[in-house]
């Protein structure tokens, strides 16, 4: 055989190789992650942890001067005491202003790759603005937040010793809170203890409820890996918030976002619904789409879903034992149908029961904190001459 065949037959038999290889490494990268305790969180290159970095981003967390008016903080809609979320089907808003989905709790956030429902924001840092600056949230302005911390002294030199701005930037008002809210973690349920090996953390209905959620229910299909979430994007054919059935003010919030996430005016017109990821992507086929949520910490954050539908663990199972619902993208008009891993689980009163004892494991102590006592402002120092 010639030299140049060899060669050949070679460079062949290599590409064929890495296809396989790529062939193999893509099916083991759709199985699905397999549940495992919860680790550390990751920390952004650009925004080390201090413990002077992390005490200033829990004041600026509790502090409503990052807010339009000066009412709202990061905490009123993410308030300890009720699972740091907001307990009301749709979380508050801005004075005189509904919100327009369900408030998720910060626990544990740092984890997350997408935040807010549909996504849009990808870190911390990036969610934070969002929030605070949101119309219907904090509804701040940037100028007018660096104005305000800049009558505060102690947030001056905390930022000079911090971040070394001469004043506040606020840019770094994100990063700070970024860095709070990464330490906001909860893995120490249960559940990890088991995982870690410590057989007798669960009771054996949990364990039952444990081999149901990676079985029959095929809850782990869509809740996997150590923080219980794919973090994809499905339609459960979930039905629309009742408060737009009969609340104004969060009628108007609805029509607000419709106009302002940019929608046709057919559709703007024909929507009665929250069309979830289609907002971002503009294709019909996302419309009624939302992240799966992470299922740790769940104990203390209903009411559940996007829309606060259901206000316990026993509604939720309920639902996915149903096959999910359906709502006005499901018939395949304006979108495709609800997703295909939707269906009727045929659990039986028991299984249900065993199930709703192992939801309840991925919930530990409460997070508790003390509320901070915020600085005050004070005149600016006159200019020497």
């Amino acid at each position: 055989m010639k030299k140049d065949t060899k060669t050949s037959i070679a460079i062949i038999a290599t590409s064929l190789g890495l296809v396989l290889t790529g062939l193999w490494s893509s099916a083991l990268a759709d199985e699905n992650p397999p549940l495992a305790a919860l680790g550390l969180p990751p920390i952004p290159s650009d925004n080390a942890q201090t413990p002077e970095k992390i005490e200033l981003g829990k004041l600026l967390y509790f502090d409503s001067r990052i807010g339009g008016d000066a009412s709202v903080a990061c905490v009123d809609c993410h308030q300890p005491k009720q699972g740091w979320g907001f307990n009301d089907p749709l979380s508050r808003g801005y004075p005189g202003v509904i919100h327009w989905r369900n408030s998720q709790t910060v626990i544990n956030s740092a984890y997350l790759g997408k935040l807010f429902w549909t996504g849009s924001a990808k870190s911390l840092e990036n969610q934070a603005p969002s929030a605070a600056l949101g119309a219907v949230s904090g509804n701040g302005e940037r100028d007018m937040v660096e104005a305000r911390l800049a009558f505060i002294p102690e947030y001056v030199k905390r930022f000079n010793d911090v971040f070394g701005d001469d004043w506040p930037k606020v840019n770094n008002v994100w990063r700070a809170i970024a860095a709070f809210e990464r330490t906001l973690i909860h893995n120490d349920t249960p559940f990890d203890k088991y995982m870690k090996g410590d057989k007798s953390a669960l009771s054996e209905q949990q364990i039952r409820g444990l081999a149901l959620f990676e079985g029959k229910a095929n809850c782990i299909e869509c809740h996997n890996g150590p923080l219980l979430t794919d973090q994809k994007y499905y339609n459960l054919g979930l039905e629309r918030a009742e408060e737009w059935l009969e609340n104004g003010m969060a009628q108007v919030t609805f029509r607000y976002e419709q106009y302002a996430k940019g929608t046709t005016e057919e559709l703007y017109r024909k929507i009665k619904d929250d069309a979830g990821l289609y907002y971002r992507t503009k294709l019909k086929a996302d419309m009624g789409k939302f992240r799966t949520p992470p299922l740790r910490y769940t104990a203390y954050t209903a009411p559940y879903m996007h829309n606060g539908k259901f206000f316990d663990f026993e509604e939720v199972v309920d639902f996915y034992n149903e096959g999910g619902g359906e709502n006005e993208f499901t018939d395949g008009t304006l979108a495709k149908a609800k997703t295909a891993l939707l269906k009727p689980l045929n659990l039986s009163d028991e299984e249900k029961e065993d199930l709703v004892a192992f939801l309840e494991s991925l919930s530990g102590e409460e997070l508790k904190i003390e509320t901070p006592k915020l600085p005050d402002y004070e005149p600016l120092p006159a200019v020497a001459k």
